[in-house]
């Protein structure tokens, strides 16, 4: 195998000066010195749901001694009281529910939250500290922190046996507790914090456990208009799956002992930090933020309106190198997706191959001739625990080879088999799976992983059969343009999705312009390569193989050239953009 040189730790560096605090010693310090001199003294301290309260709240309360704390825990609605609210939202399935557009002061009893102000409001001497998610709906105060966390450090939490915000939930099932944050407490957190942001003092890293950090607020905002006005990488996720397999291990260079590792997120901004460089120090914070703050910059003016503050375009990783098949799925058209979960737009996709054993295969679309009604009762009978489903006898399975690009619109039936390495790239509403079959296999909890015929039936296109697949969605490979030792080749998405992607073959340097809208790319040949701007307005940034980064639209003109060793040798990128 070949040497690791991907970065599994980037960073954006931030440029000029700013005031950093690590640890609770110096943290307090550097509050204290905000405070001092003030006979009334109110610290708000705002946190995002999942932060460890006994930490942060014991560490300020023993290092600030205030006079008095108010927690915003103590002013929320009964556990009853929000189901009445959000039930609708969370419905009784494990995995999907409504997405909510609640605001945080919903959550609160109205009383409680009145008397909390005015008890603020009263205070003539000392220190008064407000603590908790939604403090600064209880006052402004005098100085403002915001502790913040990224969703797979809540997620992560979640495993370990935290439960949901005020939720006397720890123990229950990991799906239901991700459920409650994905479609109703981050929602709601995300609103609070950028009504938040403009006027935060402070941001408070509390992603590790006993190793805060805290930075001043205009420096966290100064360094996000810097990241979006160069490339960037935000930092990936690793995570085992019940499918996965061993090429990740070798070619990102993870821990050799773990069993397998089936997923990266490499690119999905709703899930991954972004590391800012502080001299020495990383503050870590969710790359969400980045797209909550910066959205025409990032995205550009037409995607921003499309879709407001979103990144739409997601790269993951698939990895069944030794592993076994995903599980055979589809995902809800358009106006499914809409009625059903209050999402806006769905989940098109498409496997690009980085990689691929002798045997590999897709499978995808419908064999010719198929009955759908002995298809479902297949399916059925199957889900029931009897015969196997007969995958073979319904779907096609395609030979895939390195640098093979499957597209795969709403509504067809898929999955990647075996012995494949996969850049998954895709519209980002990634929850919205329906597993139809999952080959008889548990999940890596011991238990029989979620399948959704019930949704994934009704949104089978059943005309998309082996014809229409091969002429629509294998390998729709076209030249686009050239030049002196470069060549750029249109590979799809189908029509239906609105996701472009351009495949640039180069020796030499490689023109790109980013158009007015955000291109995310991977280096899928090569072992590295140089990202530079014509006219200096960034620092050149190196990328190694298999390495996603973004180009927000605000770059403009860039180009891609070979870097390193060997020299000479082809490299290739793959690029996505939103069509407009």
């Amino acid at each position: 195998m070949r040497k690791s040189n991907y970065d599994k730790s980037p960073f954006v560096p931030v440029p000029g000066s700013f005031k950093l605090w690590k640890s609770w010693p110096a943290i307090a310090r550097g509050l204290e010195e905000r405070l001092r001199g003030r006979r009334r003294a109110v610290l708000v301290v705002d946190t995002y749901p999942g932060v460890n309260d006994a930490e942060l709240l014991g560490e300020l309360e023993s290092r600030l001694k205030p006079e008095a704390t108010i927690r915003t825990l103590d002013l929320k609605k009964t556990e009853p009281e929000l189901m009445k609210l959000i039930g609708r939202n969370l419905t009784d399935d494990r995995i999907f529910g409504v997405l909510s557009c609640h605001t945080l002061e919903e959550f609160f009893d109205a009383e409680k939250l009145t008397a909390a102000r005015r008890a603020v409001e009263r205070a003539r001497d000392g220190r008064v500290l407000v603590y908790g998610v939604g403090a600064g709906l209880v006052a402004r105060g005098d100085a403002l922190v915001y502790a913040d966390l990224a969703r797979w450090e809540i997620q992560l939490r979640y495993r370990r046996g935290l439960g949901n915000w005020g939720a006397d939930n720890g123990g229950e099932d990991f799906f239901r507790k991700y459920k409650r944050g994905f479609f109703v407490e981050w929602r709601v957190a995300d609103r609070h914090k950028f009504d938040l942001f403009d006027r935060v003092d402070f941001f408070l890293d509390t992603n590790q456990a006993g190793e805060p950090k805290l930075v001043e607020g205009g420096a966290v905002r100064d360094a996000l208009r810097h990241a979006v006005a160069r490339p960037f990488r935000v930092a990936p996720l690793f995570d085992p799956a019940p499918w996965g397999g061993r090429w990740m291990k070798e070619v990102c260079d993870l821990p050799r002992e773990a069993k397998n590792y089936g997923w990266c997120f490499d690119c999905v901004p709703e899930e991954n930090s972004l590391w800012l460089g502080f001299g020495a120090e990383r503050l870590e914070v969710p790359a969400l933020d980045l797209v909550w703050r910066e959205p025409v910059a990032l995205l550009g003016d037409k995607v921003h309106a499309r879709f407001g503050r979103e990144f739409p375009i997601r790269f993951d990783f698939l990895d069944t190198m030794g592993g076994g098949n995903l599980s055979f799925q589809v995902h809800p058209l358009t106006e499914y997706i809409q009625q059903q979960f209050g999402m806006h737009y769905t989940q098109d996709e498409s496997y690009y191959l980085l990689d691929a054993g002798a045997d590999a295969g897709v499978y995808l679309g419908l064999s010719e001739g198929t009955d759908p009604r002995a298809m479902i009762r297949d399916l059925e009978i199957a889900q029931a625990g009897g015969a196997p489903f007969p995958a073979d006898k319904y779907v096609n399975r395609w030979p895939a080879k390195k640098h093979d690009h499957f597209l795969i619109p709403a509504g067809t039936v898929h999955c990647s088999g075996a012995n494949s390495m996969v850049l998954e790239i895709s519209a980002t509403p990634y929850i919205f799976t329906f597993k139809m079959w999952d080959w008889g296999r548990l999940g890596l909890d011991g238990k029989p992983r979620p399948i959704h015929l019930n949704h994934g039936a009704p949104n089978i296109q059943w005309h998309r059969t082996t014809g229409w697949v091969k002429r629509n969605l294998v390998n729709r490979v076209e030249p686009f343009a050239g030049g002196e030792g470069w060549r750029e080749e249109r590979t799809g998405l189908h029509e239906r999705e609105f996701i472009e992607t351009r495949r640039h073959w180069f020796t030499k340097t490689a023109p790109h312009d980013t158009q007015g809208g955000v291109n995310v790319l991977n280096l899928v040949e090569g072992e590295e390569a140089m990202v530079e701007s014509p006219d200096g307005a960034f620092e050149p940034f190196v990328v190694h193989y298999a390495e996603t980064f973004i180009v927000p639209a605000a770059v403009g003109r860039y180009s891609i050239r070979p870097h390193g060793a060997p020299s000479g040798r082809e490299c290739a990128t793959l690029k996505a953009f939103v069509r407009t």
